[in-house]
């Protein structure tokens, strides 16, 4: 979880009391963040010549985006603390009646196509507060905006440059302006080459170098305001002076780049002339319909279940008294008019985090007190676990493969794509295997689909020792499937492999009998086969198999009859010996796969 330093005076000072260690560290508990340090009595870096004032170290949930800076900290406690009201956040118009315009062209589709922004009034900085506002940008930067790929973030000071701004798309070398806090003038082609090894700079020059346009923001004059997500121009950078931010967001990612945008606004409105209040900007996007005023800072409506937080709580409290609770939270809430057992809570936009009635419960027991829940286990309690079917029956066969001499191994999931394909003789159709979209190394292209290579694999990475090697696997695969959400799905296997001078196709053999066995599924042969095996929960037999990957004549499938249904579950049999030299084996190789969830 990230964890963020503020200052440890302004801090109490904004929370109206002076805390110790202890104090403020089971402030933090009770409003469910926590207290990593407090560098009062550590040694502190000299900053211009001063020691660096204490610092209070916070460790706060990775989605909690509001407490990524001073503002949003201070303002959550003192709402916690009954100190001060739920903000009323509201879009006021410009004096003139007029809202400054960003109008998008249809060229930055091919590159970075949505684009957003907001304005604040009559912002009073100081340093603390301007060090704090750019700080929040950094840290957006890093984790929701993903090291600037998916939302970049522009502030500007609104009194250098005129709008309407237009958003678009353009070859780096037709791109010139002064880069922020240089002298110089640049074109695109320039700016790369120059900050290529610049320490900061340098890791987002990938996102846009290798297009044949950059993303460009200008005002009314063709100023450049920035060239996003690199660099903003010198010309209307923020300083202590600054009145009027013009706040413009570029992104990938609709979704992101609205959250973005509330946050942003939520956090520093309340240093406006009159806190809460943001004048909107009107992007105008007319290719791709995304046409609108933004930002949408009104409260979404969600509701919740009176039934079940007190069910998850165990607590037997009524709507009105949740719905005071979460006041405590910064929700407003009120009881629902169409059910007793439902509670209406509008959501602040700076609480992106909220999805689900659960994350609505999770502030009630916030607000309530972690300490205060009744203790109920292990009469009540939800918490007693089970192992998954598919676990369950993963032991089992692991451990009767283990009793029968076998040894575990447990390779990794990522293999090249001749591994899994080429080097067993197999083709790919393109419609099986998992394909990683920019795989680092040839080693790990794609999802593998067969336990067989990394068996392999681990008996040619260690041919010094004494054979023969019995080894085992009981562990997933993956294949595409389009008909499901994620378009894959993984299946569990399990497969053995015998290295030694002789083929050991009986002892691969034996050990399919004996997990079977296990799995009470009877062999069967015939008529007879059948009548003899009718007291199982299933049946297998064996046939001859003519596959690449396995010598001619010496292979079989394995096939099951579970509730009157077959399957074909899996096949074992000697190498081919070009499998064997695509692994760099010098003796023979007997394999066994099949796919266990069948018996579940």
């Amino acid at each position: 979880m990230p964890t963020i330093s503020v200052d440890k005076e302004a801090l109490f000072k904004a929370l109206g009391r002076d805390y110790t260690t202890e104090e403020f560290d089971e402030l933090c508990f009770e409003f469910g963040i926590e207290l990593d340090e407090d560098t009062t009595n550590s040694d502190r870096p000299i900053v211009n010549g001063k020691q660096e004032p204490p610092q209070l170290k916070i460790e706060i949930p990775a989605n909690r985006y509001d407490l990524l800076c001073f503002e949003g900290i201070s303002l959550m406690l003192n709402i916690f603390l009954g100190r001060q009201p739920i903000p009323n956040y509201k879009l006021v118009e410009p004096a003139n009646g007029e809202l400054q315009t960003i109008i998008v062209k249809e060229d930055t589709m091919k590159i970075r196509p949505l684009v957003s922004g907001a304005i604040l009034r009559n912002v009073k900085f100081d340093q603390a507060r301007y060090e704090s506002f750019i700080a929040l940008q950094d840290k957006l930067h890093q984790n929701l905006a993903r090291q600037r790929t998916l939302v970049s973030i522009g502030t500007h000071d609104l009194d250098t440059i005129q709008g309407p701004f237009t958003y678009e798309a353009l070859p780096p070398k037709d791109i010139k302006f002064v880069p922020l806090n240089q002298t110089k003038e640049m074109n695109g082609e320039e700016l790369m080459a120059f900050y290529e090894k610049d320490k900061h700079l340098g890791k987002y020059l990938h996102i846009i170098r290798d297009s044949p346009v950059y993303p460009v923001i200008y005002d009314s004059k063709r100023t450049v305001c920035s060239l996003p997500p690199i660099i903003n121009g010198d010309h209307s950078k923020i300083t202590l002076d600054t009145k009027n931010i013009f706040i413009e967001i570029t992104a990938l990612d609709k979704t992101k780049l609205e959250i973005v945008n509330r946050i942003m606004v939520s956090m520093f409105s309340q240093y406006t002339s009159e806190p809460f209040t943001i004048e909107p900007v009107k992007v105008i996007s007319e290719h791709n319909n995304e046409t609108r005023i933004v930002p949408d800072i009104a409260p979404r409506t969600a509701h919740a279940e009176v039934s079940y937080l007190n069910q998850c709580c165990g607590l037997e409290l009524s709507p009105e008294e949740i719905c005071t609770l979460l006041k405590k939270m910064a929700y407003d809430a009120k009881p629902s008019a169409t059910s007793s057992d439902l509670i209406d809570v509008f959501v602040p936009p700076t609480r992106a985090d909220v999805l689900h009635q659960a994350d609505i419960m999770e502030d009630v027991a916030i607000a309530y007190g972690f300490n205060s829940l009744p203790r109920s286990f292990p009469s009540k309690s939800g918490t007693v676990a089970q192992p998954l079917p598919i676990n369950k029956l993963t032991d089992i066969v692991r451990t009767e493969a283990a009793m029968a001499g076998w040894s575990e191994v447990l390779p990794l999931i990522l293999c090249s794509h001749d591994e899994n394909f080429a080097w067993l003789n197999r083709k790919d159709d393109g419609n099986t295997a998992v394909k990683l979209a920019n795989p680092k190394t040839t080693e790990f292209q794609v999802v593998r689909t067969s336990l067989l290579p990394g068996l392999l694999k681990t008996i040619r990475e260690n041919k010094h020792h004494a054979v023969p090697m019995k080894i085992f696997e009981v562990s997933d695969v993956a294949f595409k499937d389009v008909s499901l959400e994620r378009k894959s799905r993984n299946e569990r296997h399990f497969a053995a492999a015998w290295y030694g001078k002789t083929s050991g196709f009986e002892v691969v053999h034996g050990l399919l009998d004996r997990v079977m066995a296990m799995l009470k599924s009877a062999f069967m042969t015939g008529e007879e086969g059948l009548e003899n095996s009718a007291m199982s929960d299933s049946q297998y037999w064996i046939e001859e198999l003519d596959e690449p990957t396995y010598f001619p004549g010496h292979a079989a499938s394995v096939h099951v009859r579970i509730a009157g249904k077959d399957h074909v579950i899996g096949a074992f049999g000697i190498l081919h010996p070009t499998v064997l030299e695509n692994y760099e084996l010098k003796y023979p190789v007997s394999t066994l796969e099949i796919n266990i969830e069948a018996f579940l």
